[in-house]
């Protein structure tokens, strides 16, 4: 039966860095069986994080940066042999069943009621050049998807769903900016994990103790996993200050 698997040994390059991009299936629809809360809901996103930390307890990703229904994993060292199939499934298995188990605390997810939750996966090969110009471009889509989003929900306020959304996409960027502002919502005092989205990485932290046999204070490094909820706009400099390569 081996030689019916065709796809069986498709293998990522050896020696590559990867990226893989997780994205939320029917989402729309999840939110709105869940009712979630609009513009954004702090559980499903709390959800989302914590997900990306059990892939972190699982491998060992030199980065993950989250928004939205998206999780992108930059892997330097790639498990499973860099075999596709492996890669393809298992990391989007892991973040569904994570999120499944977060989000029953907060909400009546039942099987009976709801779809069960699924993620796409794909695979981005990059190099260390092109790593800042790619979560870049995700950032951007964080900011373009946190405007919107807060745009369709003000216009639903006052009209239909269909309505709102065919006055939304003949505004630019500014004229959503300025209706926000009109109706009293300052984009600037949203917080930044809304608009910039979140990363979960490794930071280097001085740990200070004691040594009681030779009775002196002692001081040591330790790699500690960081949720960053307060990410600047991203920049060559930010991923080499924290040796994201």
């Amino acid at each position: 039966m081996k030689d019916y698997e065709i796809y069986n040994d498709l293998k990522v390059p050896k020696g590559s860095k990867i990226i893989l991009r997780l994205d939320g299936r029917n989402f729309s629809n999840l939110s709105k069986s869940l009712n979630f809360k609009k513009p954004y809901d702090d559980n499903f996103s709390t959800g989302m994080v914590e997900a990306a930390r059990n892939l972190f307890k699982e491998f060992s990703p030199s980065f993950i940066y989250t928004f939205s229904d998206e999780i992108n994993i930059l892997l330097s060292e790639i498990p499973f042999s860099g075999r596709i199939e492996k890669l393809n499934s298992v990391f989007p298995s892991i973040v569904a069943s994570s999120l499944t188990l977060h989000l029953t605390k907060f909400f009546n997810l039942s099987l009976k009621k709801n779809r069960p939750i699924s993620f796409d996966s794909r695979i981005i090969p990059i190099t260390n050049n092109d790593i800042y110009t790619y979560f870049k471009h995700r950032q951007d889509e964080s900011w373009r998807n946190c405007i919107n989003g807060y745009g369709i929900w003000t216009l639903k306020k006052e009209f239909s769903t269909k309505v709102a959304s065919e006055k939304l996409k003949n505004l630019k960027s500014s004229d959503i900016h300025q209706l926000l502002f009109e109706k009293g919502i300052n984009l600037n005092d949203i917080p930044s994990y809304k608009k910039r989205g979140i990363a979960i990485y490794k930071k280097t932290r001085e740990i200070n103790g004691f040594n009681p046999k030779i009775n002196e204070k002692t001081t040591s490094h330790r790699n500690v996993l960081f949720v960053d909820r307060e990410l600047p706009i991203f920049s060559y400099e930010f991923f080499e200050k924290n040796h994201i390569q």
